[in-house]
């Protein structure tokens, strides 16, 4: 499925020259614009997804200002002047440009779950929300020269040079470093997180062992194995321990009846919660109890 950008803004002052360029790879997609420029021109943009924003040229004497919030002082940026930007998904840019004729620049919109499944981790989400407006890498701005270029081409080469180079510029952007190789069989990063997080979500009904080999793109059989060699135990003792863990917090936080507790925490009766306890805990709920507050 081609990956749509969602993108609003309220913008005056430009005037789009021969047309949009776009093209879209796998969770990425880039736009090429060449603007000309009215004496003032400015606004606010604010996308749906992550992108990277990239000025490649420009003519005038004068340079952008970009902001997160009207009213703060701008950072200057140019062609040759921190010419990078990335935003947030959600993030609104102010941008005030005066005294420049025309800019060209390039726009990279990508799919943060997409991206992340195709480097198989997950991207940090604290890099994800932090913005990082008018910086200069010569590296960056090769890749997307060379971006633009294709972009540009009226015969494109074939799909996986663009999408290459698109990937290559976002994790030079976001500086992701490679990452530590991990045991034969385990599952990757991004399928652990999601997979323990959706048991800890749904500990209280019964998961089945498909949805969790859906969510991680593996079968069911490769699912099992991979997550007992990541977490040393089998889904269904994963979840049996966030219920239990549940459990705890239950008996430390009030006098709520043990059958209660067993009823909130997906078991059968008191005398089926009792003995689960027992078996993974050691000691008998009512022995844990008084054991928290000796």
């Amino acid at each position: 499925m081609t990956f749509q950008p969602r993108m609003r803004n309220q913008i005056e002052g430009f005037s789009v020259l021969g047309g949009l360029r776009r093209r879209s790879w796998n969770g990425i997609a880039a736009e090429l614009w060449d603007v000309e420029c009215a004496n003032y021109a400015g606004g606010y943009y604010v996308a749906g997804d992550p992108r990277v924003f990239i000025l490649l040229d420009q003519r005038g004497p004068g340079n952008a200002a970009v902001r997160q919030r009207p009213g703060e002082i701008g950072r200057p940026q140019g062609a040759n002047l921190s010419p990078i930007s990335y935003i947030p998904a959600e993030m609104d840019l102010w941008v005030h440009i005066k005294d420049v004729e025309y800019v060209r620049h390039l726009d990279l919109h990508f799919d943060a779950d997409t991206v992340a499944r195709r480097l198989g981790e997950d991207l940090d989400p604290r890099c994800l929300k932090e913005p990082k407006l008018a910086f200069d890498d010569r590296r960056v701005m090769a890749l997307a020269s060379l971006i633009a270029g294709e972009l540009d081409n009226p015969d494109p080469l074939h799909d996986l040079y663009g999408d290459g180079l698109a990937l290559a510029l976002l994790i030079d952007v976001m500086k992701l470093a490679k990452a530590e190789p991990r045991r034969r069989g385990q599952l990757a990063p991004w399928q652990l997180k999601r997979a323990t997080e959706f048991i800890d979500t749904h500990c209280l009904r019964s998961i089945r062992l498909e949805e969790l080999a859906q969510i991680t793109g593996l079968s069911q059989s490769h699912f099992s194995h991979s997550f007992k060699a990541s977490t040393g135990m089998a889904p269904h003792d994963w979840q049996m321990n966030a219920r239990l863990e549940m459990a705890k917090r239950l008996l430390k936080s009030g006098e709520q009846p043990l059958t209660e507790i067993a009823a909130e925490t997906g078991f059968s009766d008191h005398a089926h919660f009792s003995r689960v306890f027992r078996k993974h805990v050691g000691v008998a709920p009512s022995q844990w109890k008084k054991s928290q507050f000796a």
